[in-house]
């Protein structure tokens, strides 16, 4: 008895040394994105969608592809399915207990009947010294938090795509009325430009350059049209609906946040989805060499049974007696003891290739922040230089009409004007939608849109 306390000791104490908990490992976070970095400011990551995009239509469209959207489904039923195996392998560390009762009725050359009966509850309980269970149930728990951060990511997706359809929405308005009042401009200018020729003032030349303009302005109200329902359509896609219009604002109503603080690299560690789903993919393949590892040494187990018996060897006693039963087995690989090693081997592998890939997705962590970051900067820097040139181009056609008129210029001058104009006029709807675009992809890349606790719980 004591060499057997003896051993379990060792063997306890063996299974101390194999078993080490999950830290992570060292990655230098310095510097991965070129932003100012500030760790007092609430950076944009943090904050809610609902104060991110303030647009009352817009946050109704989220909401609805929140609830209806059956990525946003899918992604909640693999949190679910993961819960219950993580439950499963919590359950592994408690003894099964078994109700298998048995009769049997005998007879030998038609002689008295015997009748046999056993009504025994049988108990089996493995004992956890080598850590078995426990880097499995690590595993699921890893297992399931990756689950909830596949669910946080396909959210925080699901919220920017439906925020830059929306502007997108918004901006092919902008534009459709920034070339419908054009062509209207236009429309006059044929018919000054048909005075201008019957006085003797212009050729036909002009006429047909510019009616050539105007039809060409026309022709991309169309295109606009169709960009119009594309978008409608795709939107419709991601809430589960029909196609239909969309109820929207406009692109000028929009307020987004000013300020862009992004924090610094550890803050955006802690909320983007894909950052932390390659952890825990990680502590994963951790556990799951743990877990191989501990293989190569004995697993212990306790079994018994009792229960009720008539059955006592070679005699059959009515009434039945109390059958007791205890048994405990030892099993320590031998022959498959290679294969064992061979299975470290291909785990550890494995974790050395799950850590390249959360080094990686740290590096893309930081390549998207800074590029929303400078598509934003870049769009508001850009707002008073267009503003300018808008005001440039309208002087410029507005003097170039009035000399043609007087004989002092061409046409073709006027056109040039008139073209710049409504290129300038394009490129400031652009710019604006872009900027916004930047502070989506920007609130994207900071692993914004987390549900609050309360709901993570459900």
């Amino acid at each position: 008895m004591r060499k057997i306390i003896v051993i379990l000791a060792a063997a306890a104490l063996v299974g101390c040394g194999i078993y080490k908990p999950y830290s992570r490992p060292e990655i230098q976070t310095d510097g991965l994105y070129g932003a100012a970095e500030t760790a007092d400011e609430t950076t944009l990551g943090d904050m809610a969608w609902q104060e991110v995009f303030t647009d009352p239509l817009l946050q109704r469209l989220i909401e609805q592809a929140l609830a209806d959207n059956t990525d946003m489904q899918s992604a909640h039923w693999r949190v679910k399915e993961t819960e219950a195996a993580l439950k499963s392998a919590r359950l592994a560390y408690l003894p099964s207990f078994n109700f298998a009762p048995q009769g049997a009725i005998s007879s030998f050359d038609n002689k008295n009947t015997s009748k046999t009966y056993n009504i025994p509850v049988t108990a089996g309980w493995q004992i956890d010294i080598f850590n078995s269970l426990t880097n499995a149930k690590r595993k699921a728990r890893a297992l399931h938090l990756q689950s909830k951060e596949y669910e946080q990511a396909v959210r925080t997706q699901l919220i920017a795509q439906t925020a830059n359809l929306y502007y997108t929405l918004l901006m092919l308005d902008e534009q459709y009325a920034v070339s419908q009042e054009t062509a209207a401009k236009w429309r006059q200018s044929v018919e000054t430009m048909r005075a201008m020729k019957e006085a003797g003032m212009t050729n036909e030349a002009g006429v047909a350059q510019y009616e050539g303009n105007y039809y060409s302005i026309e022709a991309s109200l169309h295109d606009l049209e169709y960009n119009l329902t594309t978008v409608e359509n795709a939107l419709c896609s991601l809430l589960g609906e029909a196609p239909h219009a969309i109820e929207r604002g406009s692109l000028e109503e929009q307020r987004l946040p000013e300020q862009l603080a992004v924090g610094v690299p550890v803050q955006m560690l802690a909320n983007r989805p894909d950052v932390r789903s390659a952890e825990f993919a990680l502590m994963q393949a951790y556990y799951a060499t743990a877990e191989a590892r501990s293989a190569l040494y004995p697993s212990i187990s306790l079994s018994g049974t009792a229960g009720w018996t008539n059955s006592a060897g070679a005699m059959i006693v009515n009434p039945g007696k109390l059958l007791l039963s205890a048994a405990a087995s030892l099993m320590q690989p031998i022959f498959n003891a290679g294969a064992n090693r061979a299975r470290v081997k291909i785990m550890k592998a494995q974790q050395e290739e799950a850590l390249l890939s959360f080094r990686q997705a740290l590096l893309n962590a930081g390549a998207e922040v800074n590029n929303a970051l400078t598509q934003s900067q870049t769009a508001r820097a850009k707002t008073d230089l267009r503003s300018n040139q808008i005001e440039a181009m309208e002087r410029a056609v507005e003097s170039t009409e009035l000399l043609m008129q007087y004989g002092s210029t061409t046409y073709l001058e006027v056109l040039t004007a008139q073209q710049s104009l409504l290129s300038a006029r394009l490129s400031q709807v652009a710019d604006r939608f872009d900027e916004i675009q930047g502070v989506v992809n920007l609130y994207q890349a900071l692993g914004g849109g987390r549900a609050p606790e309360e709901e993570q719980k459900k």
